[in-house]
């Protein structure tokens, strides 16, 4: 297990993942965050954007799965079942086992995964455990939480050494 906090990318949003580019870098399954990274907190349902993009991976052999830290008990399995892919809630992260649930459940190896999530302190320091590549997104909404502001500014030296190491990587 590696103990990393740098995302291996960031970006802007999911949207700048582009299905064709996963599937051919070995990509077949896109773990990802639910609240601030697919859609706003407290959005019930998937906006056609998310549905168009979801279908696009599938259509490209790449399955979309979530992990959730959620605690409520019918916003993820609610909105999951609404865009049609599984999750695991609870998922304790940025601890490994709700990460190996999502790999059983899809019958993937993490080499064959990649999260996705708007968090460094638990979606990126989690998957980087489980051994799974890592994209930072932006947070959809900052929010009203003081607490979520104050860690999205903790995280910015994370951000900005991910983003130096993709240009590296450009360069290479």
């Amino acid at each position: 297990m590696s103990f990393s906090l740098i995302p291996g990318q960031v970006l802007g949003s999911i949207y700048d993942l582009a299905p064709e580019t996963l599937r051919s870098s070995g990509v077949t399954l896109v773990l990802a965050d639910l609240d601030n990274t697919l859609v706003p907190y407290e959005e019930a349902l998937p906006s056609p954007a998310l549905t168009a993009w979801k279908e696009a991976l599938e259509k490209n052999g790449v399955a979309l799965f979530v992990v959730s830290n959620s605690r409520k008990s019918r916003r993820c399995p609610d909105f999951c079942a609404a865009l049609g892919v599984g999750c695991v809630r609870h998922a304790g992260k940025p601890g490994v086992k709700g990460f190996r649930e999502a790999l059983e459940k899809s019958e993937r190896q993490p080499s064959e995964a990649l999260m996705v999530g708007d968090q460094i302190f638990t979606d990126i320091l989690g998957a980087n455990r489980a051994g799974i590549k890592t994209v930072l997104v932006k947070p959809i909404a900052w929010g009203k939480n003081p607490g979520r502001i104050l860690r999205y500014a903790a995280e910015t030296p994370f951000r900005l050494w991910g983003r130096l190491r993709m240009k590296r990587k450009e360069r290479l």
